[in-house]
């Protein structure tokens, strides 16, 4: 079985409050005539506080989308590397047992992707296979995790890096007067958060289902207008309104594999903001304090966009409380607006159980395609 182990985070050093949002709103934006329903919009958050790779008089400036792109690959390879240290560390594995790096990312740009030069100076083989995601938002964190799941169903035996790096910051656009735009400048941050998929042993969630799902009819929901000066970030008020759409999405990946939503022993579900997970939390009928790991991502992050679930996963193996055998589920929201979810099991470890000795029953019909593969990557 695949298991997500313990993912590592980083936030840059830099930080933002809420009371110092709220001031700088006030300031920047005097005479805006939604102003008031900017600030209260803000303040319902949750937001305590953000990390951001910049100062913000720094950040409040524009140079210009590449002086913003150089940054972000500059940051990118500053910080990615002692993140994956660290999860690798977790995973007690090393860069020679990866098979699969996901890198995941909405904020910045480049080609050949991060993965390349992660390769090069890391010395992850140079077999490695590469598969950068870059148009899923906030819902790309879900999906990296089902993508190693994926590829550790294909190939038992592998072990899959995810890492998201993710500086909102880098997108902020001061010419951007709506209201979603101001709200969008209060709740975004900046993080980087990596995790291994391990195709055996390991301890953590032990991944058994995955599934995607579509909202119809909502792409310009959430989206990038892309222009000159970067990517100007589009936010529908009507966003807070999906999960009555996507809770019955959640409901029917446990129900298929016979597993009761309303009563699973761990969630954790995208922070993209308070009423998200208060809505989420009345239509799955489950208490509010069932999303406290993503709670707390968000009033100590923000919305950190595909990095949420990995630090809420952080947060479940930090608090210590999940006993072997619990069952839980992960799930990314993003523009589509796309729905990801895993449904998984916490396991404490122990050597994998290796193909060649599962007896015929335990494989199913697919058990000599798998042994094929795996073997065949080795």
């Amino acid at each position: 079985m695949a298991t997500l182990c313990k993912p590592a985070v980083s936030v840059p050093e830099h930080v933002i409050t809420m009371e110092d949002t709220l001031a700088l709103a006030r300031s920047l934006h005097a005479d805006h005539p939604q102003l008031p329903l900017a600030l209260r919009l803000i303040s319902n958050t949750g937001v305590a506080k953000r990390h951001i790779v910049q100062p913000i008089e720094q950040t409040l400036q524009h140079p210009g989308f590449e002086d913003r792109n150089v940054l972000y690959e500059a940051e990118a390879k500053a910080r990615v590397p002692a993140v994956i240290n660290s999860a690798l560390d977790h995973a007690e594995l090393r860069p020679t047992d990866i098979d699969l790096i996901v890198y995941v990312s909405c904020t910045g740009f480049m080609m050949p992707s991060l993965t390349a030069w992660l390769i090069n100076e890391m010395d992850f083989p140079s077999h490695t296979r590469q598969l950068p995601i870059a148009q899923l938002g906030c819902a790309a964190g879900g999906a990296a995790i089902n993508r190693a799941h994926d590829f550790c169903q294909a190939y038992p035996e592998a072990n899959v890096l995810i890492v998201a790096c993710e500086f909102c910051s880098l997108c902020y656009q001061p010419t951007d007067l709506g209201v979603g735009s101001l709200l969008s400048n209060g709740l975004f941050g900046d993080a980087v958060a990596a995790a291994v998929v391990r195709g055996e042993g390991g301890t953590g969630i032990s991944l058994e289902r995955n599934a995607s799902h579509l909202v119809p009819d909502t792409t310009d929901w959430i989206a990038y207008s892309v222009r000159a000066t970067g990517f100007h970030f589009l936010l529908d008020k009507r966003v807070p309104t999906t999960m009555e759409p996507l809770a019955p999405a959640l409901r029917a990946i446990a129900d298929q594999h016979g597993w009761d939503a309303t009563g699973l022993d761990f969630y954790i579900i995208h922070a993209g903001g308070p009423r998200i997970l208060d809505d989420l939390s009345r239509f799955l009928e489950v208490p509010p304090d069932a999303f406290r790991f993503s709670r707390g991502t968000l009033t100590e992050y923000g919305n950190i966009a595909s990095a949420v679930v990995l630090d809420a996963v952080r947060r479940l193996f930090d608090e210590g409380a999940v006993t072997d055998g619990a069952q839980g589920i992960v799930a990314g929201f993003g523009p589509g607006i796309t729905a990801e979810m895993a449904l998984g099991r916490w396991t404490a470890g122990g050597p994998g159980i290796v193909p060649e000795l599962m007896e015929p029953h335990m494989l199913g019909a697919q058990g000599t395609n798998l042994r094929s593969a795996a073997g065949s990557m080795r």
